[in-house]
């Protein structure tokens, strides 16, 4: 029987399922609707639509560490709720998709989701996410990925069993550069640092944040006139630079240091970081907030 397109639009928004997946199940039942929907919810793949407009807030982050420490990957897969994030199930599916971040060296989520995927090459990492999905019982999203090569060193620090997992680039190679690239990350994780120096602060952003600092002073101190509060402010946006650049971070384990010297004086150099990421879990995501008691009460009423 002929797949028309109207049959395919009909099954896509009777289940929520992809277009793509739609017209293969229907060549699949030879264009019975009906028996499409069942083999669809068989598969997952309604299921898996039906939860993908709920917020996944949730999650955890994971990274892949090369062999020879000389590249690194980070991946953040998100959930609905924190108990999924502990599950194992979920666990493994998020350090696979890192390692396979890793190997592949892709930088973008969708390119990601068409690769092949570990130990099934005739799934794609997107058909298998499908399946967590209808598996677990809850919408799960990559939602970023990111990865470094270097001559260097690759380190890396996870916190809160991945709540937050941070990166760190080390121009330098050997037991003494793997230590310190630990710590710096350490660091990076517990500061969170925007930059990695004041060198990486535009002159856009540095006026943005003098304009701010010199309102705020103005409401603070009305009848000082304008050339003496410029001369408070410049107190100010040094120390609110050196919050967030990391090498000019108080080094958290020794607080009479600054990264940068605690950097020079184990590996003869400041200049010895050259870049670094940081993934928390949910940053930016707005969450919906949710009495879970009344979340309870309400699916037993139901």
């Amino acid at each position: 029987m002929a797949i028309t397109a109207g049959m395919v639009k009909e099954l896509r928004e009777r289940t929520g399922a992809g277009m793509l997946d739609c017209k293969n199940i229907l060549n699949e039942v030879d264009g019975d609707i009906e028996r499409a929907i069942e083999v669809l919810r068989e598969k997952g793949l309604a299921k898996a639509a039906k939860k993908a407009g709920r917020v996944a807030a949730e999650g955890l982050v994971k990274e892949a560490v090369s062999a020879d420490g000389k590249s690194a990957a980070i991946v953040e897969v998100n959930s609905e709720t924190d108990f999924v994030a502990k599950n194992d199930t979920f666990i493994t599916f998020v350090e696979q998709v890192a390692q396979i971040v890793l190997d592949n060296k892709v930088e973008d989520v969708e390119a990601l989701k068409a690769l092949p995927w570990v130990d099934d090459k005739s799934k794609t990492v997107s058909d298998v996410l499908t399946e967590k999905i209808a598996v677990i019982g809850e919408n799960l999203t990559i939602r970023r990925i990111a990865n470094v090569t270097t001559d260097g060193t690759m380190a890396a620090y996870t916190h809160g069993g991945g709540k937050i997992v941070s990166l760190v680039e080390v121009d330098a190679q050997g037991d003494k550069a793997k230590e310190v690239g630990k710590n710096i990350a350490m660091q990076i994780a517990a500061a969170n640092p925007e930059y990695l120096s004041m060198d990486q602060v535009s002159e856009e952003s540095k006026a943005k944040e003098r304009e701010i600092l010199m309102t705020q002073a103005k409401n603070e101190n009305p009848d000082k006139p304008d050339n003496i509060i410029e001369k408070m402010i410049i107190g100010r946006l040094n120390k609110q630079l050196k919050e967030i650049c990391l090498l000019e971070q108080e080094y958290v384990k020794d607080p009479d240091l600054t990264v940068a010297k605690y950097v020079k004086a184990e590996l003869g150099s400041d200049k010895a970081i050259k870049s670094f990421i940081r993934f928390e879990t949910g940053e930016g995501i707005e969450k919906k907030e949710e009495n879970f008691a009344e979340e309870v009460a309400k699916q037993l009423q139901g």
